[in-house]
């Protein structure tokens, strides 16, 4: 059983931390359908941001399955351990540190994967939240800053003596960003340094994917990042091919279908009419990707991204779950 401090997973597949992904509705929706962990949007540690719109999007945790991890970002330790505690106070329950991010917008503030040059940095970030508040805290890392600079084993050690109580590792450095060949050999190395329990992550899109990676690292779980989007249901699948060596298919047509619209309706009931049916948007397209067997998904979200009302979304999946389906009965 993969334990997080006190908490005791269901299973051995996390969801990543995603900006713009990873909302609660999302969460939500992964969990119920088998996530074993699912990490907040990350949450700028500045004090003076708390009450943006964003933020406190990012910050709700209501019908929230535990334990409610909330990621947090930053590369100031006393900020960072007061955004700590007040996201404890606010409901979380593990406070994940994001040192993985290689978006520009982040690194530029000497933020997420940026901080990785720095070892006394993160050193001194870990320590100060670890003191200031009594909730595991984990962390989120890439292999180092690049190829030529893999110091991710030493961070580990480092994020050990901190007493972080579990590490995510994304196996590429941050100049690689998503390109190029995933570093397992670099997880299984920082398996082998450390005694707490390690997440691979990187490019891992199957249950089969997963199990390889698995084996090859030694690592005590996954995690699952680009390959949900449109396919919420993955991680349900991974955990249970890991747990009984059988895959479940996908849901049926109907079933997806039935997901995404209750997908759509969650995010407009949470973001609103005007922000959900744009949000909507970007997740429709994952999912008519993932389900398209052919280029017909460009020109269906093309005509989805032009509705303008939440109800004729609704109304579009409703046109588009009727031809789908009988679509897939005649196949």
């Amino acid at each position: 059983m993969l334990t997080i401090g006190p908490y005791k997973l269901s299973n051995r597949v996390a969801l990543a931390p995603m900006a713009g992904v990873t909302d609660l509705p999302f969460r939500r929706l992964c969990a119920e359908l088998g996530a074993g962990l699912v990490v907040s949007e990350m949450i700028s540690c500045k004090p003076e941001l708390r009450d943006s719109r964003k933020t406190l999007w990012r910050s709700r945790h209501d019908d929230e399955i535990a334990p409610r991890s909330v990621q947090i970002a930053g590369n100031d330790p006393v900020q960072m351990a007061e955004a700590a505690i007040y996201n404890v106070a606010s409901g979380a329950q593990i406070i994940d540190i994001n040192m993985g991010c290689p978006a520009k917008k982040v690194c530029r503030k000497a933020a997420g994967s940026a901080l990785l040059a720095d070892e006394p940095l993160v050193a001194e970030i870990l320590k100060a939240v670890v003191a200031a508040v009594d909730v595991p805290v984990t962390l989120k890392i890439r292999t180092g800053s690049a190829p030529d600079a893999r110091n991710g084993v030493t961070i580990a050690r480092i994020a050990e003596d901190a007493g972080i109580a579990s590490l995510a590792v994304h196996g590429r450095s941050r100049a690689c960003a998503f390109r190029g060949e995933v570093e397992y050999d670099t997880i299984a190395q920082i398996v082998a340094a450390t005694d707490f329990p390690v997440f691979a992550n990187g490019d891992i899109d199957s249950p089969q994917k997963a199990a390889t990676v698995l084996a090859h690292t030694g690592a005590a779980g996954v995690m699952i990042g680009r390959a949900a989007q449109g396919q919420p249901w993955l991680c349900g699948q991974i955990a249970t091919h890991l747990a009984t060596g059988v895959t479940p298919p996908p849901p049926s047509a109907a079933e997806q279908l039935a997901i995404i619209r209750r997908h759509v309706r969650a995010l407009h009931a949470f973001y609103g009419d005007y922000m959900g049916l744009r949000i909507a948007r970007k997740h429709v397209g994952w999912y008519l990707g993932a389900m398209a067997q052919d280029d017909t998904s460009t020109g269906q979200r093309g005509v989805f991204n032009a509705l303008e009302r939440a109800t004729d979304q609704l109304h579009y999946l409703d046109t588009f779950s009727l031809t789908y389906c009988n679509e897939d009965i005649a196949a």
